[in-house]
């Protein structure tokens, strides 16, 4: 596991400046604490930095090939790399070390682009072939691991994070307002926007290829859910042994390491799973990790100890105190070089440390609710469609808004009254954006007060990518084209956005069963019907299970990796968000009307409205623009 730079100049006679390069490389140094590599000739230059997880002493990077025509730099692990190596062997060729980075290189050598069709992992990459004068840049099927890239100037530029590409000097940092606008209501930018202007996100399943005619970008897998609405009627029993069996393969291939392998288990129903089958598997006893808080409605340390207990894990738990996170919070743009509004990046970020103490790579639970139709909000597509037929215009229109006004607020974990308000938010508008809306923060009506008129235009752009995404489905089941939509954003974008900068930052490696190759070809052709039953989410998952986990955990509800970000706002945090949020600092910027977010501000405070969400939202974006904006302005 690594993080990846490079500099390719194409078009003029000046060598690649090894100062930069150097700056771009030491950028990323929390991705790869043990080992810093450099390729420069003339035009070309690329930089690594080197979590050492597979042949310790000699997987240095970069890499070449035998005759040093090619080099690569890779950010990830190939699961099948002994098969493929074994296979590059009798087709002649000579390996220098026994990493999986080589074994890309030589596939490349033997089949071109059409190499990645043979990788079985979680992986960004960059390939510079000298004969052919051309970079080629590829991304994982799902989008696990990032890759960023820009052109400016003669220089075509990438890396593993957005500060990488920022570090080069000729890069400019202009506010991209349509991703300002993106982020307020994802909480993320989809890609392949950025929040700057002119840095792109590869998009997951995409390769790039840079060479004298120019940038060149094209999709080399599509998620198709089209057989999963073409089967035949069935049972669940026809099915659900081939899930146990595909999802105990799917860990066993993850398991490949040359150091200790633990797991994260929050002791929900994805995470469970991958511990219960990660103890049968593993050769000796294998640690897990949780963490709690002290707020009793945000813990669920006890369903995961319950997990450990049962599976036989060694389990280590680790309780989050208000002060800790007050502590990590103004720090967070250290790694956070993204806005990012999802307030369950803390937590992570903590867990990532606390495992890190023991192991350098860990197994999750991610892309269970994208894959199974785990989210809360695709039962309540039902039941709001439910809710327009049966109860009459005029009780939702003036009576509805009249109840909620009156209802108390909590600031407890998916309180009751925060439920029902982000539900019939959701009412009269299109799936798509029903969908969004219930998953992220500012909604238009809000944005139509919070942004100041001139940046107004942008609001008919909000939602272009979900529909996007929309028709380019080949399902047509609605439930089908919201879990591809998942896919396609919230799973990249957030998801796994938010376990990729947590866990590095902490330098740990993560990696995800659940979004092996097998485990999404197997998914992705399961009947629908078998994810959402009526309203039973992950219904043949729990299925599966039966037997392998304790009821209790096969049948409680999903929660989410939450935070007591609204009690937060209002103590140990209150003070930075006063300072982030103030008049002077706001009218400076001139996105937002202050007199909108006073009031946000004032309601949250006095307990009148839980507005936790809109205002981490916007610290977190005040927090990023002052580091990465302000700052870097004021030092140039």
């Amino acid at each position: 596991m690594c993080g990846i730079c490079g500099i390719v100049d194409l078009k003029s006679s000046q060598s690649v400046n090894q100062d930069i390069l150097l700056k771009m490389t030491q950028a990323m140094k929390h991705r790869g604490p043990d080992e810093q590599g450099i390729y420069q000739c003339d035009s070309v230059g690329l930089g690594s930095r080197r979590l050492s997880i597979i042949d310790l002493a000699g997987g240095r990077q970069p890499i070449t090939n035998e005759d040093e025509t090619m080099w690569i730099v890779f950010n990830g692990e190939i699961y099948n790399y002994r098969e493929l190596r074994t296979y590059l062997q009798k087709k002649g060729h000579v390996f220098r070390t026994q990493t999986d980075t080589e074994v890309i290189l030589h596939l490349y050598e033997e089949f071109g682009l059409d190499c990645i069709q043979h990788l079985n992992g979680i992986f960004a990459f960059a390939i510079w072939d000298i004969p052919r004068q051309e970079l080629t840049l590829a991304r994982d099927r799902m989008g696990i691991k990032p890759l960023y890239y820009t052109e400016t100037g003669n220089s075509f530029i990438f890396g593993s994070e957005l500060k990488v590409v920022l570090a080069h000097p000729e890069v400019k940092r202009e506010i991209d307002l349509i991703s300002l606008n993106e982020y307020l209501s994802f909480e993320y930018v989809p890609s392949p926007r950025t929040i700057i202007r002119h840095i792109h996100r590869l998009e997951p399943g995409y390769s790039l290829r840079y060479n004298q005619q120019g940038l060149q970008r094209q999709p080399y897998w599509q998620i198709s859910l089209a057989r999963s609405e073409s089967r035949p009627p069935v049972h669940w029993r026809d099915y659900a042994n081939g899930l146990y069996q595909t999802l105990k393969e799917s860990v066993k291939q993850e398991l490949v390491s040359d150091v200790p392998v633990g797991v994260l288990l929050s002791g929900g129903l994805d995470s469970s799973s991958i511990a219960a089958l990660m103890a049968q598997l593993y050769p000796g006893t294998v640690d897990s990790f949780s963490v709690g808080f002290q707020e009793a409605s945000f813990d669920e340390s006890a369903y995961a100890r319950k997990v450990a207990q049962h599976v036989g894990t060694r389990h280590n738990e680790l309780i989050l105190t208000s002060q800790m996170v007050a502590e990590m919070v103004p720090t967070i743009t250290d790694f956070l070089d993204e806005p990012f509004g999802d307030s369950s990046l803390i937590p992570t970020y903590f867990l990532s440390l606390f495992a890190r103490g023991h192991v350098k790579v860990v197994l999750g639970g991610d892309g269970g609710d994208e894959l199974f139709a785990g989210y809360p909000t695709l039962a309540a597509h039902r039941l709001i469609e439910y809710y327009e037929r049966v109860v009459p215009w005029q009780i939702r229109a003036s009576v509805a808004p009249k109840l909620l006004d009156l209802m108390p607020v909590s600031f407890n974990n998916i309180s009751f009254d925060f439920k029902i308000r982000r539900f019939l938010a959701g009412r009269g508008v299109p799936l798509q954006v029903r969908h969004h809306r219930w998953l992220g923060s500012f909604v238009d009506e809000d944005k139509s007060l919070l942004l100041q008129d001139w940046l107004k235009p942008v609001l008919r752009d909000t939602y272009t990518q979900a529909y996007l995404h929309a028709r380019e489905c080949d399902a047509r089941l609605p439930l089908n084209q919201l879990l591809y939509n998942d896919m396609k954003m919230y799973l990249e974008g957030d998801i796994l956005y938010k376990v990729d900068r947590a866990s590095m930052a902490a330098s740990l490696e993560v990696r995800v069963p659940f979004l092996n190759r097998e485990m999404v070809h197997f998914a992705t052709d399961l009947p629908v019907e078998l994810k959402l039953k009526r309203l039973t989410s992950k219904y043949l998952l729990k299925k599966s299970m039966n037997g392998t986990l304790p009821k209790e955990i096969i049948r409680r509800p999903k929660k989410g990796f939450n935070m007591p970000v609204a009690r937060w706002l209002t103590t140990e945090l209150r003070e930075l968000v006063m300072e982030m949020l103030s008049e002077p600092r706001i009218n400076r910027q001139g996105f937002f009307n202050y007199s909108y977010v006073r009031q946000l501000l004032d309601q949250h405070f006095a307990q009148q409205r839980d507005n936790r969400k809109v205002l981490w939202t916007l610290l977190i974006f005040q927090m990023w623009y002052d580091r990465y904006i302000e700052k870097s302005v004021a030092t140039t």
